[in-house]
């Protein structure tokens, strides 16, 4: 009887994740006899495919587009993190069979934007502009780790709006796209958690004129890396994060609690991802 241990990721389409090549990097790094597999799943086909994991003796999967939500009506339990980001993006098949879903993409942005910069969020101000599923992620993480105060701004200011009505959280304040550059004045850290500025989208169109140099601008686009914010932000002489390591912190969860071991984000593993990227 085998013990390799199972893992996987599910989406449609999944051929462009780069889950698999990170979690194989750290099996075999950790030496663990397990596997981490690509499941290209159709949303019809969702809850059969999770429900059928332990059958299967998978101990979990992470779930991608367009999954993340439809996967919370199909799950036994779901905890504090993925209710208030209002999205699953990992399951853990516990011993009984039970599913647990989680989220682990607030940790990932946090985790990774204390490695790379000096940012507390304690008594700090913040703008995050987006309020999407990402944006949602984002304000979490910050709400937890004791912001003062975040500005959101989003093109459609009743997405802004009801984030905000949902999160419930006095310290979101909402802007009008049309001062997306003044409220920059008083920012200690600005987000961008849209797609745009990524490979095949429009740039981020924002004037960073207000924004102080001792701000951290922190990018989630990966491809490609330096995106035109962060260009014009490091001109600036702000501290740029960009999005390739939440993606990289993001699977440590997930890992630990299938795997086990502590997987570790270091430049020897940005540079091994790095070369996924250019391929």
């Amino acid at each position: 009887m085998t013990n390799t241990l199972k893992a996987g990721v599910m989406g449609d389409p999944i051929g462009h994740s780069l889950s698999p090549r990170l979690h194989r990097f750290w099996l075999k790094k950790h030496g663990i006899d397990g596997t981490y597999e690509p499941f290209h799943i159709k949303p019809e086909d969702l809850k059969e495919a999770l429900k059928s994991l332990h059958k299967r003796n998978i101990k979990g999967v992470n779930l991608t587009i367009p999954h993340k939500e439809a996967a919370m009506g199909f799950l036994d339990e779901i905890d504090d993190k993925a209710r208030k980001i209002g999205a699953v993006n990992t399951v853990i098949v516990k011993e009984d069979g039970r599913l647990l879903g989680t989220n682990t993409d607030g940790d990932g942005f946090y985790n990774h934007l204390k490695q790379s910069s000096t940012f507390k969020a304690e008594g700090r101000a913040a703008v995050v502009i987006g309020a999407g599923g990402a944006a949602r992620a984002v304000l979490a993480a910050l709400l937890s780790a004791g912001i003062l105060k975040v500005t959101l701004v989003n093109r459609t200011k009743s997405r802004a709006e009801n984030l905000q009505k949902i999160l419930g959280d006095e310290r979101i304040k909402i802007a009008d796209w049309s001062d997306r550059a003044s409220i920059l004045k008083k920012c200690d850290l600005l987000v961008n958690a849209t797609s745009l500025g990524m490979k095949g989208q429009p740039d981020l169109d924002l004037d960073l004129k207000f924004l102080p140099s001792t701000s951290i601008v922190y990018d989630i686009v990966y491809t490609p890396l330096q995106t035109k914010l962060l260009k014009e932000a490091k001109l600036k002489g702000c501290q740029t994060t960009d999005g390739l390591g939440m993606l990289l912190h993001q699977a440590c969860g997930g890992f630990r609690a299938w795997f086990g071991g502590t997987p570790k984000v270091d430049e020897e593993l940005r540079e091994y991802m790095l070369k996924a990227l250019e391929e």
